[in-house]
């Protein structure tokens, strides 16, 4: 049978093409969701015999056994073939290709050894017509890189539908659940196994979310680094083309997915070898035990010309070993705790295929014998779950290390090690100078033994109540328990803690106590409407009176063992610096005590004057302008403040400039007792996260002023280009601190180096919105028409 076979580089230029082609339905990539044949494939090494769901790569030697699993009454003779190649420009030899007649019981299976020299294995089903073995031999010997990338893609795109078979099925386990583990469910699986999560379907009713989640799902899967490692790492060729045409406008911004990109070239590759006898169609592998059930996307054909099913085995070389990383590293775990999770990211394939086996904890007791405690792969909890109990009869250290081992196929492979911590036989106690106070929630630290076992702690009441007691671990060895004693009567109470893996749980005997009133008097600074009530028990306080003035209280705070407590008048009173006045503190229980206000000084006051503003570097062609009382945090912010009142600055004066997180001390330059000018650069004084509302206040010794707003605080992306046309494409750095830019709303977290967005009509400014004050009208001017970055 004679062919004419199109050159390689005509191949992929026409996949090149067709991805690169401006297409509105994403329909032209049909699904592979038609059921083709299945084959039994059994791999065997150094006496070890795994399924090929167990088989990431092959290596030469290996002993392999394949069988086409056609039914009993298959009419249609298929011819199993399996080839060997060798990278795309060195054509594999002739011994390197197998066949068995598939319609014969007796020459059906294929036993084969990895030739030394190949780097990838295929398998074809080919209609029976006398010439099939050498013609399709032929091609793939005349033109092996085509068949290179086709092997290579295949088998990308196979773990790419693995991943997002995973997540459907785990969002479809938990949506027959119901209730809210759809919504707890989701966002876990799809960081797990690197699926983009359609958020907006969260706020769904329930029952429409999992279907919403699970639409459109070939856009859903996302590069996740380890798949394409090792297709790189065992082929040799490169992977990532189908993935940068895929993120350009003319491939769709980013529509199609990676999987959609690698299943468009595999699909026109393949169609470049159509002739008037054969048509090669792409088959995608799915993995049960030793089964691979073929998909297939297209519907095969036996009449002229007749359909060869492609389908790619694993890659022939050394193991690309998953990438795992502990997800939090310094964080201890308990090992007695049941359902312990090894909380892991890096590798998606873990949780979707079966590849890693073996897999277990591995921890050394005190005697120094080392535990292998086996683990499972859960993508909903986003780790690996220890699924046995650790043995009572072995005993660990307090702090020891685990480690994840297992093997990758054949390979064996050491994963990331894990903070542990064992229970103790010894106590928890709290601090000798601990003082309980009943009527109040109390703050308890409590020192004792590997602080991640504690499992829960309740207080027991003298009454025989019981209350539930929140905790945070301070540390290895130390806790911050809140005891709720509000309305508990002073007397006896015991703290009882439980620790996983012991039996029994720990009393720790304490003691309420009434604490003693005490009013020590009202601190007032003149001009002031609120002033700070000192001494003890102060919770019991409703009010206060000064000559008919009525104080009321709020904010309370214990400062150096005594209560601090605020109380503000509806007015300012018209007392000045020095005097005193005789006031009357009323109880919440009816009685009343006296007490004596204090006048202080005047705390000092300041109204901003002007502000400018130096930019940290000279305008670029892509910049933002802000509006005014905008600051970007890396500029330079001048500003000048008049004193108010009775206010005079002096020299040892200082301005004290805070955000909502943060605060630093300004150096001050006085034009004169009144007028004051301090500069500061944001970011280096209050650190590059600060953000918000920006204010300053005057400080005189140890006395602050009110807080005065002086500008709103912003971090800016890192812009490098614009370009427009009919839609515009913004490039640059830290993008996630935009909240949007004229249509485009940029998402939270948004790791993107570029975002597009359709420009304003006339050609006006762009409209944007900083995520640190949306509220503020930026904008971004266009460049001139025909402009390129």
């Amino acid at each position: 049978m004679t062919r004419t076979i199109a050159s390689v580089a005509a191949g992929v230029a026409t996949a090149a093409a067709c991805v690169l082609t401006p297409l509105s339905a994403p329909a032209e990539v049909a699904a592979f969701d038609l059921a083709g044949p299945r084959l039994t494939v059994t791999v065997t090494r150094a006496g070890v015999t795994l399924p090929i769901a167990q088989v990431p790569d092959l290596a030469a030697g290996d002993e392999m056994l394949v069988r086409a699993d056609l039914p009993a009454d298959q009419s249609a003779h298929y011819l199993l073939v399996v080839g060997f190649l060798r990278g795309a420009t060195n054509p594999p030899p002739k011994k390197w290709f197998f066949r068995a007649e598939t319609w014969k019981k007796k020459q059906r299976d294929l036993r084969i050894k990895v030739p030394a020299g190949a780097q990838q294995a295929i398998a074809f089903l080919a209609p029976e017509t006398g010439g099939d073995f050498g013609t399709l031999t032929g091609a793939v010997r005349g033109r092996p890189g085509a068949f290179v990338r086709a092997s290579q893609d295949l088998n990308q795109a196979a773990l790419d539908r693995a991943r997002l078979d995973a997540y459907v099925t785990g969002v479809n386990r938990r949506d027959a659940e119901g209730g809210t583990r759809l919504e707890e469910a989701s966002p876990a699986l799809a960081r797990s196994l690197a699926i983009q999560l359609k958020a907006e379907c969260l706020t769904r009713p329930a029952e429409l979310q999992a279907g919403c989640l699970t639409g459109g799902r070939e856009a859903l899967v996302l590069s996740d680094g380890h798949s394409s490692t090792m297709a790189e790492a065992l082929t040799g060729t490169p992977t990532d083309l189908a993935f940068q045409l895929s993120a350009t406008p003319q491939g769709g911004a980013g529509y199609y997915s990676p999987y959609i990109g690698v299943i468009r070239d595999v699909a026109r590759i393949l169609g470049a070898f159509r002739t008037a006898s054969y048509q090669y169609i792409p088959a995608l592998n799915t993995h049960d035990g030793d089964r691979l059930a073929l998909l297939l996307n297209a519907a095969p054909s036996f009449n002229r010309p007749q359909s060869v099913i492609v389908a790619a085995l694993p890659p022939v070389g050394p193991a690309s070993l998953p990438p795992l990383r502990a997800t939090s590293p310094a964080v201890a775990q308990c090992l007695a705790r049941p359902g312990l999770v090894l909380p892991v990211e890096g590798a998606p394939l873990i949780y979707a295929t079966r590849y890693a086996r073996d897999m277990a904890l591995r921890v050394a007791g005190r005697d120094g014998r080392e535990v292998d405690l086996p683990v499972v792969a859960d993508a909903e909890r986003g780790g690996f779950v220890v699924r046995e109990p650790v043995p009572r009869s072995i005993a660990f250290e307090q702090e020891l290390t685990g480690r994840l081992h297992g093997r990758w196929g054949f390979t064996p492979f050491d994963g990331p090690r894990f903070r542990l911590q064992s229970p103790q036989d010894g106590t928890w106690r709290a601090g000798d100078e601990t003082t309980l106070v009943a009527g109040r929630d109390n703050a308890v630290e409590l020192t004792g033994a590997a602080s991640a076992c504690i499992e829960a702690m309740e207080l027991r009441l003298p009454g025989g109540g019981v209350r539930a007691v929140t905790w945070e671990a301070r540390g290895a060895n130390r806790v911050s328990a809140k005891l709720p004693l509000a309305d508990v009567p002073p007397g006896a109470v015991t703290l009882r803690i439980g620790r996983y893996g012991a039996a029994d749980p720990i009393d720790l005997p304490l003691r309420a106590y009434t604490e003693a009133g005490r009013i020590d008097g009202l601190t007032l600074h003149a001009g002031d409407r609120a002033g700070t009530l000192a001494g003890a028990r102060l919770d019991t306080v409703a009010s206060l009176t000064v000559e008919g003035t009525v104080f009321t209280p709020g904010a309370l705070a214990r400062v150096d063992g005594g209560d601090r407590l605020t109380m503000t008048a509806a007015a300012p009173l018209s007392l000045a610096a020095g005097e005193t006045r005789s006031a009357t503190v009323t109880l919440t229980d009816g009685r009343t005590v006296a007490t004596r206000l204090r006048v202080a000084p005047a705390r000092p006051a300041a109204t901003l004057l002007t502000r400018s503003v130096t930019p940290a570097s000279p305008p670029t062609p892509v910049s933002i302008t802000l509006p005014e009382g905008v600051v970007a945090a890396g500029d330079r912010l001048t500003f000048s403040f008049r004193a108010t009142g009775t206010t005079r600055f002096t020299a040892a004066d200082r301005i004290e400039l805070g955000s909502d997180d943060a605060s630093a001390t300004v150096a001050v330059t006085l034009q004169d007792a009144q007028v004051g000018v301090a500069a500061i650069t944001p970011a280096t004084a209050l650190g590059a996260s600060a953000a918000g509302p920006l204010r300053f206040r005057p400080v005189q010794g140890d006395i602050a002023g009110d807080w005065q707003p002086l500008a709103t605080l912003v971090r800016e992306p890192t812009l490098t280009a614009l370009a427009c046309s009919e839609v515009c494409t913004l490039t640059g750095r830290n993008l996630f601190l935009l909240a949007g830019v004229a249509d485009r709303m940029v998402p939270e977290g948004f790791t993107g180096d570029r975002l597009t967005f359709s420009p304003p009509p006339r050609g006006g400014p762009v409209p944007v919105h900083l995520r640190d004050a949306p509220e503020a009208a930026a904008t971004l001017s266009l460049p001139p028409t025909g402009a390129t970055p």
